[in-house]
């Protein structure tokens, strides 16, 4: 099957590709680690140590966030501000440590991870916000109607609040997008011979994986999540990047801890609880409104495919 490099107003302008020697010409997002070799012992390695991260740094930042408390005179059993930044600097530290592993073990530079170009590309996450932005945060805000436990709040740990979410939650959710939808994704997809075929891998084996890691066992919230992260896993590919998934997961999570917050939720528990008949129906309409999101963007390149890394020719072939 052969594609061309046609522009997509999606994706482009913007700074132009440029080939690096250690990643493969040519080939679609979730390939860049494909080799003759399926290496497959090697990428189990590679997600062994990803999820150790994410427990060391998680655990770590919790720790020092609760000792910080302690010495604060706050309670460490308490959601506090310094709490909330743990946990947001405790998973965005999956970045860097995800660059790192797929320089270690594979010797491709960690900064393909951002996209084919190996450049975060600012005008499709720019272009994202604006045309995807405003649907996606009406749609999310739309839950927040329903009557929800309060508890109190003082102003001064609102305003902490506020500004860890702001500042720290968009590198929070983008440490999930590079350590799921991007090294895992891409280790899953090399496995296999057929691009398609890792495609297939790639998409499920994330979804569930990182679906299962939320502990939800609710089948509301579990289809939100499932539809959610297969979606992003398919932007991800279709675009050739992490900049949209990084977009839609960073607006549903401010917004939702900042509503969570300035209604005064008792969001300690709310997160912690996603056990069975917490989820409600409303679950469905994001899940459908993201689905649409996936379909405008496929509709989008529809005449040129998934975005490739940079070649020596303007026509590849893929195989299928």
């Amino acid at each position: 099957m052969k594609t061309t490099t046609k522009p997509v107003w999606l994706l482009t302008p913007g700074s132009g590709p440029t080939n690096i020697p250690s990643v493969p010409s040519g080939v679609e997002y979730h390939r860049v680690l494909a080799g003759e070799d399926r290496r497959i012992a090697r990428g189990i390695l590679a997600i062994l140590l990803l999820l150790a991260g994410l427990v060391f740094f998680s655990v770590t930042m919790n720790w020092l966030s609760a000792f910080i408390d302690t010495q604060l005179e706050n309670s460490p059993t308490d959601y506090t501000p310094l709490r909330h930044a743990g946990s947001m600097i405790g998973l965005a530290l999956l970045i860097p440590w995800s660059m790192l592993i797929q320089r270690w073990l594979y010797g491709v530079p960690g900064a393909s991870l951002h996209s084919v170009t190996s450049w975060f590309r600012f005008d499709v996450l720019g272009k994202a916000l604006l045309v995807f932005g405003p649907a996606w945060l009406v749609v999310n805000a739309l839950g927040f109607f329903a009557p929800a436990e309060e508890v109190p709040w003082s102003q001064t740990d609102l305003i902490a609040m506020f500004l860890v979410t702001v500042l720290l939650t968009p590198l929070q959710t983008s440490g999930e997008e590079y350590g799921f939808r991007g090294l895992v994704f891409r280790i899953i997809g090399s496995w296999t011979r057929s691009s398609l075929a890792g495609l297939v891998a790639g998409v499920v084996v994330t979804s569930v994986l990182f679906t299962a890691m939320h502990g939800s066992t609710d089948p509301y919230i579990i289809t939100w999540y499932l539809t959610l992260f297969t979606c992003l896993s398919i932007i991800t590919w279709r675009t050739g990047g992490l900049e949209i998934a990084v977009v839609l997961h960073a607006i549903l999570n401010t917004f939702s801890f900042i509503a969570a917050f300035y209604l005064r939720i008792d969001f300690g528990a709310v997160i912690q609880d996603r056990s069975a008949g917490v989820g409600t129906p409303y679950q469905l309409l994001p899940a459908l409104v993201v689905i649409v999101i996936t379909a405008v963007i496929w509709w989008w390149t529809r005449t040129t495919g998934p975005a490739l890394t940079p070649g020596a020719t303007t026509e590849v072939s893929r195989e299928r």
